[in-house]
């Protein structure tokens, strides 16, 4: 078997076979030093291509270094990954011939808001490199951030201020001395209640059914 990388219309450079790989066969194993999830995230923070490829539970990496790495995404993939004892390799699941261009579907997840693309330019491409267990997840959350956006201000309880009645045009004014003190007394707490109640309130590629890259390429 030979693998040769060039050019690819997929995206960059490709990996490609000179030979025909039959189905089933462990095309080529996926390379490179097994570091923390976590030191990725603050090695290729600002980096916007990485070849991370999660294995086990996702909590480590491998650093792609090696032909695997450029193995392009097609949402009509001639490969699939399958994590082998702790190995990830590259498998063919249907018969390959001389001169195609290897691929496989990535199924990238936990990008934050990350776009990811898809140019593989299949017939049933699904326009991102996303999983579909990724893009629905995705529009959960859209809908959740929109109906939030959506809901109404809670309005703010005021107390309603208690106007005294005015005097009608010649309408002499009768009342007593007691009558005046208590009309007074019952008006006052409107000079209160003006301020109101109101207070202030200070993406991962995927190696079979189980492991899954971080970032888009």
């Amino acid at each position: 078997m030979g693998l040769i990388i060039r050019s690819s219309s997929i995206h960059a450079a490709g990996c490609y076979t000179t030979t025909p790989i039959a189905k089933g066969t462990r095309v080529v194993e996926y390379t490179g030093p097994l570091i923390d999830k976590d030191v990725a995230d603050l090695r290729y923070a600002d980096k916007p291509i990485t070849y991370l490829f999660g294995i086990g539970d996702g909590t480590q990496v491998i650093d792609g270094h090696g032909t695997a790495m450029f193995i392009n995404h097609s949402c009509d993939a001639n490969c699939e990954t399958e994590e082998i004892d702790g190995h990830v390799w590259i498998v063919a699941i249907r018969n390959i011939a001389a001169g195609e261009e290897l691929c496989y579907d990535y199924c990238l997840y936990d990008g934050d808001e990350e776009d990811a693309p898809c140019t593989c330019g299949a017939k049933a491409c699904r326009g991102t490199m996303f999983s579909p267990e990724e893009i629905q997840r995705r529009k959960r959350l859209a809908r959740k951030s929109a109906g939030k956006a959506a809901k109404p201000a809670p309005k703010k309880n005021r107390k309603k201020i208690p106007v005294k009645p005015r005097q009608q045009p010649g309408q002499k004014k009768t009342m007593g001395k007691a009558a005046g003190k208590k009309a007074a007394k019952k008006a006052s707490p409107s000079i209160n209640t003006h301020k109101g109640t109101g207070s202030k309130k200070k993406s991962v590629k995927k190696s079979g059914k189980s492991a899954r890259k971080k970032f888009a390429r």
